[in-house]
């Protein structure tokens, strides 16, 4: 196993889905990873081992992030940045709540989304860049969005309204880093739409209170939805892209 590996990611939401399949693509590539999950998953120990890489997961609620947060800025502070080529967050990990109008949600319910989907992403990023700031290495942060932060759908409320902020805090932060010394490049990017857990439950909905069911059930029948493997081949492409973090907001598609 290598000691000093060249490129260092953060992902969350790496235990399953595209995170997963993200995560095994990064350490056949080389990369050092840090995955941050609500549990662990063995799956990436192996993956870890076959690739000769380091991979060190913690299993963590991201409904409640500030505790994630400052042992990230910990841990990053405590690394030795002049052997990195380079330091990536992917803010990956997501919640779908009850498929429901506003009024119907319970205020856990609503406010634990909300946390996971933004609140954890921000302080994240946050912590990452502060630790990060005098860093050499290249740095980037992807946050992972969906073209349902960029169009309204009811009985979506809490999902639309965290990843449209993804998608605005997104071009705050490059505002932010463009004026500064080796500032982060940041984009808040649409991977298309992958058949995962929660385009089950997107298809499960009730047509009297979500109205755009029969468009995920299309999707489907039609054969429209990218594998997690595909998905995260093309988002991993677009990381990789010299011009990374030129748009703040973007989509895998274009």
């Amino acid at each position: 196993m290598t000691s000093t590996p060249t490129h260092l990611t953060i992902i969350t939401g790496a235990s399953r889905g595209m995170g997963l399949a993200m995560a095994a693509r990064l350490l056949r590539d080389g990369h050092e990873l840090l995955c941050i999950s609500r549990k662990p998953n063995p799956a990436l120990d192996e993956f870890a081992a076959q690739a000769g890489m380091p991979c060190e997961q913690w299993p963590h609620d991201l409904a409640r992030a500030a505790s994630a947060a400052a042992k990230l800025e910990t841990w990053l502070a405590s690394r030795d940045a002049g052997a990195l080529a380079s330091a990536t967050l992917i803010n990956n990990a997501g919640l779908l709540p009850k498929i429901a109008p506003l009024s119907e949600l319970a205020a856990d319910d609503l406010a634990d989304a909300l946390r996971v989907d933004l609140e954890a992403p921000m302080l994240l990023t946050s912590a990452f860049l502060r630790a990060t700031a005098s860093w050499t290495a290249q740095r980037k942060v992807l946050n992972i969005s969906s073209g349902m932060g960029r169009r309204p759908m009811a009985s979506q409320a809490a999902y639309c309204a965290a990843k449209a902020g993804m998608d605005h805090f997104s071009r705050c932060v490059a505002l932010e880093e463009a004026g500064r010394p080796n500032g982060a490049r940041i984009c808040s990017l649409a991977p298309g739409v992958i058949d995962t857990d929660m385009q089950v439950q997107l298809r499960e909905g009730d047509p009297g209170q979500f109205p755009d069911v029969g468009n995920f059930i299309g999707l489907q029948e039609k054969g429209l939805l990218s594998t997690p493997d595909d998905a995260a081949a093309r988002v991993l492409a677009y990381l990789a892209r010299e011009d990374f973090g030129t748009k703040p907001v973007a989509d895998v598609r274009d």
